[in-house]
């Protein structure tokens, strides 16, 4: 169970871990990657829920039973309902977008998928995402988990974060390098 956890270190790592590992006990990895994937998607569509997982002017109470109505609502595993009423209760809700980005690593490690980020100026098409995620594969020789993000500052292109490494086709970088090279003569 400890080689491919040992990457995840920090607040977030450790309570990573720790539900990683309860997931694993309890065969239940699948149901809490979905439940965390509805929670942060949650939290970045609601202003309120987001003030109420981040802010530390809530008690711990409020929090508690705040996130408890919610989680319900969204009918997460017991697993999940227990880990984030115990991070709320050790106040340490803070971290939760981080402990479910480590998570996240985590599992795809164990599934032997990498990870990557990508940001384009619009939205892709379905078939523009199974073409990069093809193009992803056959270059990584592993699956690739896509998550993407809008930046219509980029003008076009794409920018595609795989772990620390970075590859930058946007049209931004693009005139961002060729102002810098007039500058320079």
């Amino acid at each position: 169970m400890g080689a491919e956890n040992a990457h995840e270190t920090g607040l977030a790592g450790r309570y990573a871990t720790a539900v990683f590992e309860l997931a694993q006990e309890d065969k239940s990895l699948d149901a809490v990657a979905a439940d965390f994937a509805a929670i942060k998607a949650a939290i970045h569509a609601s202003p309120d829920l987001a003030r109420l997982v981040r802010s530390p002017a809530f008690s711990e109470n409020d929090q508690s039973n705040g996130l408890k109505a919610v989680l319900e609502k969204m009918g997460v595993s017991p697993l999940t309902l227990k880990f984030v009423r115990l991070l709320a209760a050790k106040r340490r809700l803070f971290a939760l977008e981080g402990i479910i980005a480590a998570f996240g690593r985590q599992l795809a490690r164990l599934k032997g998928e990498v990870q990557a980020e990508v940001t384009s100026a619009r939205p892709l098409s379905e078939s523009e995402t199974a073409e990069l995620k093809r193009v992803l594969k056959s270059g990584l020789s592993r699956e690739p988990r896509l998550e993407t993000r809008i930046d219509p500052a980029l003008l076009g292109g794409l920018v595609i974060k795989l772990g620390s490494r970075m590859i930058d086709s946007s049209i931004r970088t693009k005139l961002n390098g060729i102002r810098a090279a007039m500058k320079g003569q």
